[in-house]
């Protein structure tokens, strides 16, 4: 039948019943989940539900976008069930009683795309039993090869006593084939799980353990008051971190292109870099390894 979700019997659809008795509430760490067939953005999904006021935990996920976005506008894309594409919402500035939580101090916001690049790796780890690293931020590399990436948005509070909510979003190509990858305006290639020869190309449990790990990851950072020291993160990432120790080429917002070692990540989840001339700390840059 045309436009079936069955025709391609490599792309099975996702199944909202099953992700819900998974993953929500009481049985799983997150309090909503919504399964859309096709949505322009799941990350303006999920922000649109935040500024209407929707609590944390909010899940969203769509077998196909039609106007996902990357990090500096940039689009992304993937034919319908060939990947995995996810939103979250989090609200780390509220306080959470029941859990023991503080609300976490904005500053340290700035981890919470890190803390995706590392529930990524794990999970593709678990499942997939490829070996992964990251391109500081937070993009999943295999063989030096773009296989996911994570987009971090703040949506303001509705008062302006009230902390922003933070909305992330997570994409992972999965079975794309090659003539289906999409091309990345940096020159870095991408790749799939099902080229790369995972062991396991199967979304429904590859979505629930990046969502657990992602759920397991946030409750260790808030229970640390927000510290990525203290909640293990920063370590963690570190030992995922393909960019620290390489000489590399970064492409600032403003475009200026600096080339030098990236030496670390600081508390804050930014990259230290040492040039010929001084040693600067980075918020934010398109990152090139070089050979």
């Amino acid at each position: 039948m045309p436009g079936s979700p069955y025709t391609d019997l490599d792309r099975p659809p996702l199944s909202a019943a099953r992700l819900r008795r998974a993953l929500v509430a009481p049985n799983g760490p997150w309090a909503r989940l919504e399964l859309r067939t096709e949505t322009g953005s799941t990350n303006a999904d999920v922000a649109e539900a935040a500024r209407a006021g929707e609590p944390e935990g909010l899940v969203v996920v769509a077998e196909r976008q039609t106007a996902g976005r990357g990090r500096r506008g940039r689009v992304w894309q993937s034919p319908a069930r060939a990947g995995i594409t996810t939103s979250v919402l989090l609200r780390p500035g509220e306080a959470v009683p029941d859990r023991g939580w503080l609300p976490a101090t904005a500053t340290g916001y700035g981890w919470l795309p890190l803390l995706a690049g590392v529930a990524l790796v794990e999970a593709v780890a678990r499942l997939a039993e490829l070996e992964a690293t990251l391109k500081w931020p937070n993009d999943l590399l295999i063989d030096e090869a773009k296989c996911a990436g994570v987009l971090a948005e703040a949506v303001p509070g509705r008062s302006p006593d009230q902390a922003p909510a933070i909305v992330l979003g997570i994409g992972l190509n999965v079975t794309l084939r090659a003539d289906e990858l999409p091309v990345n305006p940096t020159g870095l290639p991408a790749t799939s799980l099902q080229l790369a020869g995972a062991a396991a190309t199967d979304r429904d449990p590859l979505l629930r353990a990046l969502l657990r790990a992602v759920a397991e990851w946030y409750d260790r950072w808030r229970s640390a008051g927000g510290d990525a020291v203290a909640s293990g993160l920063r370590d963690a990432y570190l030992a995922a971190c393909g960019t620290v120790g390489r000489e590399v080429r970064v492409l600032l917002p403003n475009g200026e292109a600096l080339t030098g070692t990236a030496t670390g990540v600081d508390q804050d989840g930014q990259l230290q870099l040492t040039t010929p001339t001084a040693t600067r700390t980075l918020a934010a840059g398109d990152v090139l390894h070089l050979r």
